[in-house]
């Protein structure tokens, strides 16, 4: 007997896809629909031609729902009960306001809306609100695309032209340029107290995002008093801030924020006892203090500095020596130990830099404010005074707690210039340029004094990248080292060697900046692809081969054996195997590439309590 075919009406799969909590592969609609056999090829069929029409939509592993609608999988079975009285406060982990603001393009011919449907492995796909003329079904969202969006959210999308999706589909690729209304205002997840922050863990994977939150809001009405109790507990959430729109300007910073879940803002007991710290020196204090005020102290920094903790003169002696005032911003004297702000700015250890904007280890009321070395004003400071000959070599030196008042405050740039003869600056500071000429002669002797001891100098500008007004990026040039870098670099060089020998003679406990000799092994490749370019460290001598080396392959002889190499257990190279092939590579097409590999065979600095040494310093 012939089972009779079972019809199957547009309805129907609408239907049972709308139904559904999560986008249904064919096999489970047809169990849905009760298909079996010849009818789930019909069904099919149905399927692909409710897809053409905009209908339907297939998302990612052949999975489909309806395009006007996404499900987002919401928390279930005992965990979700919460009351929603008792939820705490919480922001979205990437920080910023609400999304769809300026920063959001226009819709246009190649920006579309729709609804994402993210997956826990990062990547998503947006199910268009209309379809796509040339398009099969949803766009794929990269996982470096999908910016701040989450499952569920209605978002606009870019698309890539050119840019297809995997496996040579006809999807097109896109990125999300924009929320247009966020899917979730409440979560369901588990609380975890961190020494940094406090964050909720979302049940929903495909919710990728932690949810910060803030001090204080975990005080639940009936729940734990405090995070440590609250810690492991399931709660709900109500979100109360989102991050700023895709395609805002500073929006990946937020991301790298929360991801590494810096403390960007400072608890209210930490901002009270910055705002009690006086704005101003105090004269008993200043009175006790080393008075270096009427001299012609500067600061040199950056175009873009924000804070100023460190500042130099040189003054030339009568016997030919020269006197170096390094002198650093004396953050202690305000910052007190068992205090808020030390505990604050333990839990920090730095200060973090982004292109537009810090994560301070203290409050702007300090790090910009009083503990900045701002010009014309008085300052605490430590002073480190250095009596160095014309040879170099830092003869005597003094410690002190100082007071000054900046001179100026000077840019690399501005004083780059006076050194080159620019007249306009050269005008511009004109009781400056005298002492900018001393710091040059004196950079000059301490340069060559690191040369002669076999110090590498790498010649290694960092990238740096511009941006419009919009935040788009607009190009890519090298940093510029120039003079007045190198003169900044040496002076805090002989402070840093003159403070750490001090410590070390008093068997004082500190860290030090060390760099410990590299690895054999890693000398060893690196002489390997240096002898391709036809150069060597100088270390032939040293490395003894096996004989048993590259035997021609021969048909039917197996893999070809690898030269094996054999190694002291130490190789004796100094700085100055580096330091005479740095200067053989100067001006040579090969030099920025073996200067990047030359600097990868040594190992990376360190801070450490035992007094190794550095390398790279001699």
């Amino acid at each position: 007997m012939t089972r009779k075919r079972k019809e199957f009406t547009e309805a129907d799969v609408l239907g049972a896809l709308g139904a559904a909590r999560e986008p249904m592969s064919l096999r489970e609609l047809a169990a849905a629909l009760e298909a079996h056999g010849r009818d789930r090829h019909e069904l099919k069929k149905l399927v692909k031609r409710l897809e053409q029409r905009g209908r339907v939509a297939e998302v990612h592993g052949g999975r489909y729902l309806t395009a006007d609608k996404v499900q987002a999988k919401p928390a279930h079975g005992r965990h979700a009960k919460a009351d929603p009285s008792t939820r705490p406060a919480a922001r979205d982990s990437l920080g910023g306001t609400t999304a769809g603001g300026k920063a959001a393009p226009a819709a246009g011919k190649d920006v579309v809306t729709g609804r994402l449907v993210a997956h826990r492995d990062g990547y998503g796909f947006v199910i268009p609100d209309k379809p796509i003329p040339g398009i099969e079904g949803d766009v794929f969202i990269p996982p470096t695309a999908v910016a701040d969006a989450m499952h569920g959210d209605r978002v606009r999308v870019r698309l890539r032209t050119g840019q297809r999706g995997r496996r040579g589909t006809g999807r097109i690729e896109g990125q999300i340029v924009g929320i247009e209304r966020r899917a979730h205002a409440t979560l369901v997840g588990q609380f975890h107290a961190g020494p940094k922050e406090n964050y909720v863990d979302p049940y929903e994977q495909r919710i990728l995002q932690h949810v910060i939150i803030p001090r204080g809001a975990e005080r639940v009405a009936g729940g734990p008093g405090s995070a440590q109790e609250l810690d492991g507990a399931i709660v709900n959430i109500e979100i109360t801030k989102f991050p700023t729109g895709g395609g805002h300007f500073g929006l990946d910073v937020e991301i790298i924020i929360r991801k590494y879940h810096l403390p960007d803002e400072f608890a209210e007991e930490v901002l009270d006892e910055a705002r009690r710290v006086p704005a101003e020196v105090q004269p008993a204090e200043a009175t006790r203090r080393r008075d270096f005020r009427q001299l012609p102290i500067v600061t040199i920094d950056g175009e873009d500095a924000k804070d100023f903790d460190d500042a130099v003169y040189v003054e030339r002696r009568p016997n030919g020596n020269y006197l170096l005032h390094v002198h650093i911003a004396d953050v202690a004297h305000y910052v007190r130990p068992g205090t808020e702000l030390d505990h604050e700015a333990r839990l920090r250890g730095t200060s973090v830099y982004f292109p537009d904007r810090a994560v301070p280890m203290l409050p702007v009321e300090l790090s910009n404010g009083i503990c900045s070395l701002k010009p014309e004003v008085d300052r605490l400071v430590l002073s480190c005074l250095m009596d160095i000959t014309p040879q170099g070599e830092v003869v005597d030196y003094e410690l002190a707690e100082g007071v000054i008042r900046s001179a100026a405050r000077m840019t690399y740039t501005a004083v780059n210039a006076c050194l080159e003869g620019d007249a306009a600056t050269r005008a511009r500071y004109a009781a400056l340029v005298s002492e900018f000429d001393k710091m040059k002669e004196l950079a000059l002797i301490l340069n060559a004094k690191r040369e002669r001891r076999g110090s590498i100098d790498f010649d290694l500008p960092e990238p740096v990248i511009r941006f419009d007004e919009r935040g788009q990026m607009t190009g890519i040039a090298r940093s510029e080292r120039n003079v007045a870098h190198r003169l900044i670099e040496e002076f805090m060089l002989a402070a840093n060697e003159t403070v750490a020998g001090h410590l070390t003679a008093l068997a004082i406990p500190s860290l030090y900046r060390t760099h410990e000799e590299p690895d054999p092994q890693k000398v060893l490749e690196f002489e390997e692809i240096a002898a391709t370019f036809g150069y060597s460290l100088g270390l032939s001598e040293q490395l003894v081969r096996k004989v048993r080396v590259h035997e021609r392959q021969r048909p039917g002889r197996g893999h070809r054996q690898p030269r094996v190499l054999e190694l002291p257990e130490r190789v004796a190279i100094s700085p100055r195997h580096y330091q005479r092939l740095t200067d053989k590579l100067a001006g040579r097409p090969e030099e920025r590439i073996l200067n990047y590999l030359m600097l990868r065979s040594l190992k990376q600095a360190r801070y450490s309590e035992q007094n190794v040494g550095h390398f790279a310093l001699a």
